[in-house]
């Protein structure tokens, strides 16, 4: 191809609008292909930096309520079949905001075990689920099993007038195993 072939291609190129709207779309495609593998993307906010890991420690309800993603450092607790556990990593699903919002600084036992997300469902005080039948408790069970892989277990949901469990007698043991499954 000579000088003048080349010269006649490109005239025909650039005077079709339609090739001049595909290359600027073929642009923009490789600037935005070529801009999301550099380190200096920023799409939507920051990732909020991890929380400090709570020190196990078993508590009523009412200790459990503080921490529903509002108050405090903005923590989010809650109890399934009887533990509790830190679910702030999955704060857009159990924050203030998310699907889940209801159960947050809460025991979710009940609202799991029978797929409702309405207040109703979830008690003020104790909720003593043993009259849920038994797929209910299975359902609940399960709810416990995914949230024990997920999420950092904090303690055990005390009854009205039972006492919480020293988590200080952990041997060092215990600790360093728990320690080396977190790195």
């Amino acid at each position: 191809m000579d000088a003048d072939e080349s010269i006649s291609l490109l005239e025909s190129i650039f005077k079709n609008p339609i090739n001049i709207g595909l290359m600027m779309v073929c642009g923009y495609l490789l600037y935005k292909i070529c801009k999301s593998n550099s380190t200096e993307d920023n799409f939507g906010p920051p990732p909020e930096p991890e929380m400090p890991k709570m020190k196990k420690r078993d508590m009523s309800i009412e200790e459990l309520r503080e921490y529903d993603g509002v108050a405090h450092d903005g923590r989010i607790l809650i109890a399934v079949n009887g533990k509790v556990f830190d679910v702030t990593r999955g704060k857009k699903f159990y924050g203030p905001d998310g699907p889940y919002g209801v159960f947050a600084g809460r025991d979710a036992s009940r609202g799991l075990a029978q797929f409702r997300l309405d207040k109703e469902t979830i008690k003020d005080g104790y909720d003593d689920i043993s009259d849920l039948n038994a797929m209910e408790m299975e359902s609940v069970r399960e709810w416990e099993m995914q949230f024990s892989e997920k999420y950092e277990f904090i303690g055990k949901l005390l009854k009205p007038g039972e006492e919480p469990t020293d988590y200080s007698d952990f041997s060092e043991a215990e600790t360093d195993k728990e320690k080396s499954k977190d790195d």
